[in-house]
């Protein structure tokens, strides 16, 4: 991504400003570590999970390989507890197949919702850590 395009700040599905995926491995359709969406990421990159030993086995068996390196792409291959910006419709995929991950909504995109009822994200929500 060229350095100078900004990328507008964009909301995640609670209505509040996006939230960082992942920086190691850094994640997001423009690498930002952002799952953030626009016109040019074709396939949705939106959905922010901790990935699992099952979910990549499942979503490996149906044709999505997140575990292998690609540095082509800069991918750097996942394994469990990464959390990565997913297509929603890959996850939704896995998800069927009862294999879905956690999803941590507060860097999920909103535009998820479009795809995915909030009310079946919220059953695999992550639970932010409380401040005591």
């Amino acid at each position: 991504m060229d350095a100078d395009v900004r990328i507008p700040v964009q909301k995640n599905v609670l209505g509040q400003p996006i939230e960082s995926c992942s920086i190691d491995p850094l994640t997001g359709f423009y690498r930002d570590g952002c799952c953030n969406s626009g016109p040019e990421d074709l396939g949705k990159h939106t959905i922010c999970c901790v990935v699992t030993a099952r979910f990549l086995a499942v979503s490996s068996e149906l044709g999505n390989d997140l575990s292998t390196p690609i540095p082509d792409y800069g991918f750097p291959g996942l394994k469990p507890g990464d959390r990565w910006c997913v297509c929603a419709a890959r996850w939704l995929q896995v998800q069927r197949a009862g294999a879905a991950c956690p999803v941590v909504l507060e860097a999920t995109h909103e535009s998820v919702l479009e795809m995915i009822p909030f009310e079946l994200l919220l059953q695999y929500a992550v639970i932010p850590e409380t401040l005591h």
